[in-house]
């Protein structure tokens, strides 16, 4: 009962305080103005940090690794200090989540001890369940199923870049992988068009494509899938590829790359988009396969400008939910 009471608790905290005090799991979990809310504090943040820099004074995040991360560690530690607080890492030698202790109590521990949990894990359950049992916000850093924090900093880095999301063309080619999920929720709220490219066994998943075609037809949003990369890359405006095979998936990693290989995004390919194009890449990029060098090193790319663009992001993302 008492768990119970907590929850309705932490559900009503959220309704009256906006995004303080919630969980951001998925692109969805976040309404067009919310994600209208964090772009414009982002934009502030980048502008003039030090206007920030002791919002979260005294706020504790504890960041939780089940995978290595160089920008996800990053962006979140150097993040939440640039705003005054501070983190904790703990890796699978500290917790093993599900092992040496279950997600549940982890969850119920660290709410007594931090103010916010971020993290980035194999099994999406695994997040939903730690913020299920967590009366605090739980950031999702990335789970197989989805990758929010990536998709939100890259919408806010094609704005950036000059490109109107509501008549921009944006084309994700590769794996219909956790990344393509998110891209394909973010793009059905705003308002975008996105082309997702993929080989049939490698398509996004069926509930995800559903939900997003019922966010595109509240919204506005054109979200297509297609096996053809060059019907993707026509006229658009921005061209985004990730990895073939991710953590976890090393084994399969000889199979997907003879099954994606006529996905590459190489010369050819990116000369079908517009001249104005920018190419995109959440990183790390195994060059010769996904991407050539001549497209990821030439004067198109922003993969470094969205790398970075994910602190700014982040900041945003942290000051609403920690504040």
């Amino acid at each position: 009962m008492k768990k119970t009471g907590k929850k309705v608790k932490k559900t009503q905290k959220k309704r009256e305080k906006g995004l303080r005090g919630k969980d951001v799991l998925s692109v969805d979990d976040l309404s067009a103005k919310e994600i209208a809310r964090i772009y414009g504090l982002a934009e502030g943040m980048k502008k003039r940090p030090g206007r920030y820099r002791s919002s979260l004074r005294d706020k504790m995040l504890a960041l939780i690794f089940e995978k290595p991360s160089l920008r996800t560690r990053t962006t979140f530690t150097v993040g939440i200090k640039q705003l005054g607080g501070d983190s904790l890492v703990l890796t699978p030698a500290d917790i093993n989540l599900g092992k040496r202790e279950s997600v549940e109590d982890v969850a119920k521990n660290l709410e007594r001890m931090v103010d916010g949990i971020m993290i980035r894990t194999f099994g999406h359950e695994i997040c939903l369940t730690l913020a299920e049992h967590a009366s605090i916000p739980v950031i999702n850093g990335l789970t197989d199923r989805e990758h929010p924090c990536q998709a939100l900093a890259d919408f806010f880095t094609i704005a950036e870049c000059g490109k109107k999301l509501r008549k921009a063309k944006i084309s994700y080619i590769g794996d219909g992988n956790n990344v393509a999920h998110s891209l394909m929720l973010a793009a059905a709220k705003l308002g975008a068009t996105l082309y997702v490219a993929t080989p049939q066994e490698y398509r996004p998943l069926a509930e995800i494509v559903s939900r997003a075609g019922e966010l595109a037809a509240r919204s506005g949003a054109t979200v297509v899938w297609t096996n053809d990369p060059i019907e993707a890359a026509r006229e658009a405006d921005v061209i985004y590829t990730d990895t073939w095979a991710s953590m976890g998936q090393e084994a399969e990693a000889g199979v997907r790359r003879s099954i994606l290989a006529p996905y590459q995004v190489n010369g050819e390919l990116f000369a079908h988009a517009k001249a104005s194009a920018i190419f995109m890449h959440c990183l790390p990029a195994h060059r010769g396969e996904e991407v050539t060098d001549a497209v990821i090193d030439s004067r198109n790319s922003v993969i470094y400008q969205q790398a970075e663009n994910r602190l700014h992001v982040q900041k945003a993302i942290m000051y609403e939910l920690l504040r």
